[in-house]
């Protein structure tokens, strides 16, 4: 290894950017660039991405960090990508060309094909292997919406002239020039068509949605040989040698590698995984089994509750209601809230997640009276992403008793707000920790590529590097508490279809 070489490219593929953030050894970032691209919705219920734009986004700000970093490619080690999951895309093997837009995650076009498929009693055996539940949010009824409406699609599949990727595959394709179709592990046990417990796509699987296995990427670990690229300038060869799912990368950035620990990533969403080892935990909660990470042939499986609803909460305050100018004021506006006043926000604009997964209930306002005003619904609005993290917690306890001493690490954006960190170990009446390094998703797979390119440590010298910038213990009386979560509870009842 070149020791120049010291510095790792993570590329940061989400559903409303595409990010580069370029690290050094010890983990500080040296420059970063960021780029949105449109969202497309083309009909009720239906979320699109131009795959186009996600590449273009996704090199350009690559090669923007090295301009602002005044850097070479040549000095850079290693690559690692993560990516929004579960979004879906068919593109042609010879010329790269999409044959449609990528299905976005938040889709919900095949909501009835799923539930024909519950009506056949199939959803058992499909979460026996998966994990998963039959939802449209996984990329399996995807894939056979684009080869049933998608003229000729399913024809040419069958010719093997076509492949399917999520985005981390999208972007190895386009970045090797065609080389290298793979996924990793993560991303893979996210399409409901990967069989977690014995490491491969499923035949089972592929029969039930028709879908040809021609299409399907090799898997690989999260920390592997994925391939080479020379497109960041130089004609030099960078080897891109880590991949893994935004959440499961965010699992690693917080260097949850002990069973027991648990992570939670406030962003438009809120998604929770709590590492369960080599025990794949079945939920009787409606919680996701999935793969934390695969690494050296080992899979480390992990319990996952999703919240669809955690910063859009306050993006609503902003831009629906206008309450507040930016998202910084909710945490000082919530500061000046009655005590006295009971308000809920049950933020069900895109139906409840785990553990209610009710795609059809619909958000609220509850406990209103004519003294409530702007600071009552901006505490109501921050608070009900801490009730749901509690819901997240509770089933994650029933389904396995083990979990009961979880430590729980917070990442994304909402974190910076210290109110909602200390309501949160409040409603919890659990600690909190905070850590320095708040950009967790990037740097996870930052340190897959850099702990494979030999120039960042192993597990464990990666998790005594984690440092924590503030721990936030419980404060509230227990009383008051427990009459709070009552409320919460009684609200979100009012709301289930």
């Amino acid at each position: 290894m070149d020791t120049e070489k010291k510095l790792i490219l993570a590329m940061d593929q989400g559903t409303t950017s595409s990010r580069a953030i370029l690290f050094d050894q010890q983990y500080a970032i040296v420059a970063q660039s960021q780029q949105e691209f449109d969202q497309h919705f083309p009909d009720s219920g239906w979320v699109e991405h131009n795959a186009l734009d996600i590449w273009k986004t996704s090199i350009d700000t690559a090669k923007q960090v090295l301009v602002e970093a005044g850097l070479q490619a040549q000095q850079i080690a290693a690559i690692g990508i993560t990516n929004q999951r579960e979004t879906t895309l068919l593109w042609d093997r010879n010329s790269g060309a999409p044959i449609y837009n990528a299905i976005v995650w938040q889709d919900r076009r095949t909501a009835e094909y799923c539930n024909s498929l519950k009506d056949r009693g199939h959803e058992a055996m499909v979460s026996a292997k998966t994990g998963l539940l039959l939802d449209p949010y996984f990329s399996a009824t995807k894939i056979a919406w684009l080869l049933d409406n998608v003229d000729g699609a399913r024809e040419r599949a069958e010719r093997g002239e076509l492949a399917f990727g999520t985005m981390d595959s999208w972007l190895l394709w386009n970045l090797t020039e065609g080389q290298s179709h793979a996924t990793d592990a993560t991303n893979a046990s996210r399409t409901m068509l990967y069989n977690i417990h014995q490491g491969h796509w499923d035949e089972e699987l592929l029969t039930l949605f028709n879908i040809p296995a021609s299409l399907l990427p090799e898997v690989k670990d999260c920390a592997a040989d994925f391939g080479n690229t020379k497109l960041l300038g130089n004609n030099s060869v960078i080897p891109i040698l880590g991949i893994a799912g935004d959440q499961q990368a965010a699992t690693v950035g917080q260097a949850c590698f002990e069973t027991g620990m648990m992570k939670s990533t406030y962003g438009t969403g809120c998604f929770a995984l709590l590492n369960t080892g080599t025990t794949a935990v079945a939920s009787n909660n409606k919680l996701l089994t999935t793969i934390a990470y695969q690494l050296d042939g080992k899979v480390t499986y992990a319990l996952e509750g999703s919240i669809f609803i955690a910063s859009a909460a306050v993006q609503w305050l902003r831009d629906g209601l206008g309450i507040i100018d930016s998202a910084k004021q909710s945490g000082e506006l919530a500061q000046q809230a009655d005590s006295n006043q009971d308000v809920y926000m049950v933020p069900a604009f895109t139906g409840l997640g785990a553990p209610w997964w009710d795609a059809d209930a619909r958000g609220a306002l509850l406990g209103l009276t004519r003294a409530t005003g702007p600071a009552e619904i901006a505490r109501a609005a921050l608070e009900s992403v801490c009730y749901q993290t509690l819901d997240l917690r509770t089933a994650m306890h029933a389904d396995w008793d083990q979990s009961a001493e979880t430590v729980l690490r917070v990442d994304g954006g909402m974190v910076a707000s210290d109110w909602t960190m200390q309501r949160l170990a409040d409603i919890l009446q659990a600690p909190v920790d905070r850590a320095v390094i708040a950009e967790t998703t990037a740097l996870g797979a930052a340190w897959l590529a850099g702990s494979r390119a030999g120039v960042w440590p192993d597990q464990q010298g990666f998790a005594d590097s984690w440092r924590l910038d503030k721990n936030f213990a419980p404060e509230m009386e227990a009383e008051i508490r427990d009459k709070k979560v009552h409320g919460w509870n009684k609200a979100v009842r009012r709301v289930l279809s």
